[in-house]
């Protein structure tokens, strides 16, 4: 009697797992192919399920709302409604106002456009400047590794909130000096990835033999280096933008980010503290809207690493 496995069908990958399943004489044992089965059932096991593409669904959204901010039709951030003080959601203030009369929603969308720009940009020039630093290191090795771990090792002492405090006070609180001083905090972790990856790469044939064909270091570092070490530098930021998500928003919380008017969403929490007992609402939407984000990164961030974690055992 023929084997019947639900799903298979012409494209799935399940359909090759007995090869002669059909023509097989009757009474006779099927022959099942292990090999095929393990191949279709990692095909499956790499797809994106759900949740990647609800979390996805709703970055897309956020993503969408903050960068079209100007084109909702909502009430600028910092415009004053007097007849709504610290209102309740009513018709033209979808979340209600705040303490100032506000409009809770603008103020979130507008807000996210800061934490959004933090989230990406931080963690972006922490590892660019972190795996220049980790490519001299491994590649070099001797004197240039010395002196590198031990910059790494005394900017690791540094507590990272005395970091966060200093470009506050001598800088401002710029969007920019926001996303450097953050981007800093950075920097030792993606070096020392970089280095390690650096490495475990730089005495392969494929660069013993460029260096043999008279090719720069620049060109071996662009070339046959950096390819193969971006995977794990990819996962790295991948971790981080959310952490600088939260960070940016502990800051505000702070007084240490943006300084007011300009909205965020830790500076929206922080105004909401003041009258949390009276108009809860104020703190809990830009809460809600932050913690989804967040996990939302970290879940997409999860599958696209067990992705690339494929792709690069692939590779190899």
């Amino acid at each position: 009697m023929p084997i019947l496995i639900r799903g298979c069908g012409r494209g799935d990958p399940m359909a090759d797992v007995t090869s002669s399943e059909q023509n097989r004489p009757e009474g006779k044992k099927p022959e099942i192919d292990m090999n095929a089965l393990a191949i279709a059932m990692h095909k499956r096991s790499r797809r994106f399920g759900l949740y990647f593409w609800i979390p996805m669904i709703w970055l897309i959204i956020v993503a969408i709302a903050c960068v079209f901010a100007p084109f909702w039709g909502l009430p600028p951030a910092d415009e004053i409604d007097w007849a709504y003080i610290q209102s309740p959601p009513v018709e033209g203030h979808p979340l209600g106002t705040d303490n100032l009369g506000r409009d809770l929603l603008s103020r979130i969308i507008w807000g996210g456009r800061v934490s959004l720009t933090v989230g990406f940009a931080a963690p972006f020039i922490g590892v660019g400047l972190g795996m220049i630093l980790g490519m001299i290191a491994g590649y070099y090795k001797g004197w240039a590794d010395e002196v590198i771990g031990i910059v790494i090792d005394a900017w690791l002492a540094i507590p990272g909130l005395v970091v966060l405090l200093l470009f506050s006070v001598v800088f401002g609180g710029s969007l920019f000096m926001v996303c450097l001083s953050l981007g800093l905090l950075f920097i030792p972790t993606a070096a020392r990835i970089t280095r390690a990856a650096t490495l475990n790469y730089a005495g392969r044939e494929f660069v013993l033999a460029a260096k043999a064909m008279g090719a720069s270091d620049f060109r071996i570092l662009r070339k046959e280096v950096f390819p193969n070490i971006i995977w794990p530098l990819i996962a790295f930021i991948l971790i981080d933008i959310p952490i600088a998500i939260v960070i940016e928003g502990a800051l505000s919380f702070l007084g240490l980010s943006v300084k007011a008017p300009t909205p965020s969403w830790g500076g929206i929490i922080a105004e909401g503290r003041e009258v949390l007992s009276t108009m809860p609402h104020i703190a809990m939407y830009p809460t809600i809207v932050m913690f989804v984000t967040v996990l939302s990164f970290n879940l997409v961030g999860d599958q696209i690493r067990r992705r690339l974690a494929d792709v690069r055992e692939g590779a190899i």
